[in-house]
């Protein structure tokens, strides 16, 4: 096993591991001026971040962040534990999202901080080399090119080429009799990064495309299956931003075109991967960040807990419990291949890039084993979630829709949903933590 795998076992072999650990104190070499530091309390535990109702509310800071990022920062700034920030919004890039943290939250964070609900796809390279359209706002061509896409189609572009397709708005329907600019290459796979701004003209030509196999010119094909692939992002019904009540996001967009897809052929739509959370891989991904931020600090000790702490249910804590199931049930597998092919087999079949021989280079390369053994679940009561209302814990006794605000393809499990600890706010998850770990920053 390449990667981190080699890195891990050597510590194992380290003499006096035993007396470290209890002591929870290693040497190490400081950043900045590359001298030994002594009796610096090393972390065992990584946090995992939501952003939107966790940090944020829209564009205004939550007065208990700051007080959260004064506890994890020592006086050079620095983080004294591993932080990742994990959100599913993908309408722009990684960096940009480590710069409006930064500005933010008035910390350095880096991009290497940060997955976005795109994130993943750069680990689908079989669709690197094809035709895909892609939709969502920002500046989604820039974003599918930055993850590994190299010929990528936007929304705007086919409705530019196609200006008979999109009907919906009277003021935008051609004046004159038109013709199609034939100008755009077949398409292969489709893209959802997150909700677009004119949804119906989004989901005309999604459905267009996906009923005409990526040939325009030709109609609707209603018993064509298999449609292309299609690859989406972000699983949120709702967000909370500044109002008083949740806004829409992506999941709600999927649920129209999901919708739209069997009410014209019959049949459900099918996705070749899910992505964001409440996806395992996503979280995986994100476990991986927190190993590399423990190898660049020169930290000995491998993290075998993580936290995430989030203000939704069906994204935030059902995607922590299941990536916890996942840390559980695979400490018994040794195969590298078996791990990966095991977050594949829980919660979602679309969940996980296709081809073993793909699956092999990924996680030989990209993320390696986990070194993390748990990942507990902190729910907040600043976004999303509202104290008053309770899930039902009896799932027969419920009406599914009305209750599992989750995405189709994760079936709804009263346990997932169920946070390991409930806190008014993110500065009280950081003494939560501290407490459960027995850490004391110095």
């Amino acid at each position: 096993m390449r990667g981190l795998l080699p890195f891990f076992r050597g510590l194992h072999t380290v003499s006096n591991r035993q007396a470290r650990r209890k002591a929870g104190i290693v040497g190490s070499r400081c950043g900045l001026c590359g001298t030994q530091s002594v009796n610096k309390p090393q972390p065992r535990f990584g946090l995992l971040f939501d952003i939107d109702g966790v940090l944020v509310r829209g564009r205004m800071l939550i007065p208990a962040a700051k007080v959260a990022i004064e506890k994890l920062v020592d006086s050079q700034g620095r983080f004294v534990v591993p932080v990742v920030f994990v959100t599913n919004a993908g309408n722009c890039l990684r960096q940009t999202k480590a710069d409006q943290l930064s500005h933010i939250l008035g910390v350095p964070i880096t991009q290497d901080q940060v997955v976005m609900s795109h994130s993943p796809l750069r680990m689908f390279k079989k669709f690197h080399d094809k035709c895909v359209l892609v939709s969502g706002q920002g500046p989604v061509l820039e974003i599918a090119k930055n993850v590994g896409f190299k010929n990528v189609v936007s929304i705007d572009m086919v409705r530019e080429s196609y200006p008979l397709l999109d009907m919906v708005d009277h003021n935008r329907r051609p004046k004159l009799p038109s013709t199609p600019v034939v100008n755009l290459p077949k398409v292969e796979a489709v893209v959802l990064f997150g909700e677009p701004i004119r949804w119906e003209t989004n989901l005309q030509l999604i459905i267009d495309i996906l009923l005409t196999h990526g040939n325009l010119n030709s109609p609707h094909q209603t018993h064509a299956i298999p449609h292309l692939p299609l690859l989406a992002c972000n699983m949120d019904l709702m967000w909370m931003a500044e109002a008083n009540s949740p806004r829409f996001g992506h999941g709600t967009f999927l649920v129209c075109l999901e919708n739209i897809y069997k009410k014209i052929t019959g049949v459900d739509l099918k996705y070749e991967a899910l992505m964001g959370k409440p996806s395992e891989l996503t979280y995986h991904f994100a476990e991986y960040l927190i190993r590399s931020q423990a190898m660049q600090r020169q930290w000995k000790l491998p993290i075998t807990s993580l936290y995430a702490i989030g203000d939704n249910l069906m994204t935030d804590i059902y995607g922590a419990n299941l990536y916890n199931r996942f840390l559980e049930e695979k400490a018994a597998i040794k195969n590298p291949k078996a791990v990966a092919q095991a977050v594949a087999a829980t919660g979602s079949s679309t969940a996980m890039p296709g081809g073993e021989e793909e699956i092999d280079n990924m996680w030989e390369s990209e993320l390696s084993l986990p070194s993390a053994t748990s990942c507990k679940s902190i729910l907040v009561c600043t976004g999303v979630y509202n104290p008053n209302a309770e899930v039902p814990s009896d799932a027969s006794r419920c009406i599914k829709e009305t209750v599992f605000h989750g995405h189709r393809d994760f079936r709804f499990d009263p346990a997932l949903v169920e946070p390991d600890h409930i806190v008014q706010d993110v500065a009280e998850a950081v003494d939560l933590i501290f407490q459960q770990e027995k850490f004391v920053p110095q």
